[in-house]
């Protein structure tokens, strides 16, 4: 891309059985950002999802893993661009935030743009979501230094060295966690953009299960937590395991050194045992922290190999 050409613009749209609001999304999106492509990638409607989308002028294309996402990866894979604007097919966010949210990455040269979600309609976001969110943000903020104002919300805008250095692993609603996780381990310039948040319409259905999803978010960002932070992950392990030993060790310590004896050898061996694993949990963060980090350059030079949104290329 140099200086004078416009940038390439792609919207994503993720659907499942979406056929009552994908007509409506479309439009919203073309309207709003007349130069972009858009792309539905259908996984596995059972309705007529794929042939309304193309009818309003949208490029379909499926997946058949399901799970959104392997969708978001293979949309990653498949589509090239300068700037990817990603979305839900429900008509739940704004299309006219998408040009503020592109302007924005542009101008700042930042590599991810969140749109943060702001409902007024009671049915656009249960308390159970915004709860867990708030829980959600505020592990993820303990965890890793930083986070988001909404990890949860699907509304982003992506720069394509984001996109083309992203290694999509999971399969379901938790990429939004891997998402948010990958910017914040890289550094990554990032902004967000306030965007209303509406209630789906009737006929349209939620597919996200707040418990299973919900444990499956926990889940995500305990395993990211131990890949990113070994030695934060197992050195807590070891430090439990050695706080738990040490306190059995007293009443030994104190009969031993009153009588010469140790009358609970069972005892005495349970806190042998634990004490090995302690400081072999200590010893594999270590080792762990060197792969992770040798890991994270790879990935920190492939971000780097691509040029920043809107840099010019001389």
């Amino acid at each position: 891309m140099t200086a004078q050409s416009q940038p390439r613009i792609a919207v994503l749209l993720p659907c499942f059985n979406e056929a009552a609001t994908i007509a409506a999304t479309v439009e919203g999106f073309r309207a709003a950002l007349p130069s972009a492509q858009v792309y539905v990638f259908d996984n596995n409607s059972s309705d007529r999802t794929r042939e309304i989308a193309a009818a309003g002028g949208a490029i379909v294309r499926s997946e058949r893993q399901q799970g959104k996402g392997h969708v978001v990866r293979r949309m990653f894979a498949d589509v090239d661009a300068d700037v990817y604007l990603m979305a839900d097919g429900d008509l739940t966010y704004d299309p006219k935030s998408a040009q503020a949210m592109v302007d924005l990455l542009l101008a700042e040269q930042l590599d991810m743009v969140v749109g943060t979600r702001k409902h007024q309609e009671k049915d656009a976001y249960r308390g159970g979501h915004v709860l867990g969110n708030k829980l959600f943000t505020g592990i993820l903020a303990g965890l890793f230094g930083r986070s988001f104002s909404d990890i949860f919300s699907g509304y982003r805008v992506f720069s394509r060295r984001f996109v083309k250095s992203f290694p999509v692993l999971s399969s379901g609603f938790e990429i939004e966690t891997e998402i948010s996780v990958h910017a914040l381990e890289l550094r990554m310039p990032v902004g967000e953009v306030e965007t209303a948040y509406g209630a789906r319409p009737e006929g349209s259905e939620s597919k996200l299960s707040t418990y299973g999803d919900g444990w499956r978010i926990l889940k995500t960002i305990g395993t990211l937590y131990r890949i990113e932070r070994p030695v934060l992950f197992f050195g807590l392990i070891g430090a439990m395991l050695l706080i738990a030993a040490l306190i059995l060790s007293v009443p030994l310590i104190l009969t031993y050194l009153d009588t010469g004896l140790v009358p609970r050898v069972p005892t005495a061996i349970l806190i042998t045992g634990m004490t090995i694993i302690a400081v072999l949990c200590f010893f594999a963060g270590l080792i762990l922290d060197t792969v992770t980090r040798g890991r994270r350059e790879v990935r920190r030079l492939a971000y780097l190999a691509l040029p920043a949104p809107g840099a010019p290329i001389l």
